[in-house]
């Protein structure tokens, strides 16, 4: 196998998807495949950091452009540390969120336009999923899913912020229509659950993993 899989979750805040994280960690569990399970922004011990610093509530001053930047850095170090490589060994890789929650969260809701994708161009080097997954939901109930003594710094937007955020999201979606695929994310945990693993089973099918 040249290459393996690559799969990312994205969706706004609250949409479900440590969720469903959870469940795929399961399913993969009980098939026995080769699987690594990550996040953004982080997944490595540098990429944490950044993190860090990008969602801390007492960075309200952070320039919008310094916080695309960050999320860039942060995702050039995991791509280079984390995701190739296992790749390159044939294994899964599971994320949560990538490259489309830039596009959406700073592209669209930071209103930076196509500066984010041409930025995350050299960070991702080309490394992009195979499949990814968008859970939609109404930021407005996401943000009810969220206590207000929880939210992050992004969390913490007002809602007009959040509702570019799942534009720009949709627009990912109408553009690359084989890669993002959109689910419901207002049935039950267990309806979403079982409509992911269809899309996750074909990627896998075609990937020679499962037959």
């Amino acid at each position: 196998m040249e290459r393996g899989l690559f799969i990312s979750l994205e969706g706004p805040d609250g949409s479900g998807k440590s969720t469903q994280i959870e469940f795929l960690k399961t399913y993969f569990e009980e098939l026995g495949l080769p699987c690594v399970f990550t996040r953004e922004p982080g997944g490595t011990p540098i990429s944490e950091k950044i993190r860090a610093i990008i969602l801390d509530k007492e960075n309200s001053e952070m320039d919008d452009m310094t916080e695309a930047l960050l999320y860039a850095a942060s995702r050039a170090q995991h791509v280079a540390e984390k995701i190739r490589p296992a790749l390159s060994e044939g294994k899964i890789v599971i994320c949560d969120r990538y490259v489309d929650s830039s596009i959406a969260y700073q592209g669209y809701g930071r209103q930076m336009g196509s500066q984010v994708a041409e930025i995350n161009a050299y960070a991702t080097m080309g490394c992009m999923p195979d499949l990814t997954i968008l859970i939609e939901v109404d930021p407005r109930v996401g943000k009810k899913r969220i206590a207000a003594g929880e939210r992050d710094r992004l969390e913490s937007e007002r809602i007009r912020f959040h509702d570019r955020v799942l534009s720009g999201y949709r627009k990912l979606a109408e553009e690359d229509p084989d890669r993002v695929i959109p689910v419901d994310g207002t049935g039950s945990r267990e309806e979403i659950r079982d409509t992911i693993r269809g899309y996750v089973d074909a990627a896998l099918r075609a990937k020679g993993y499962i037959e």
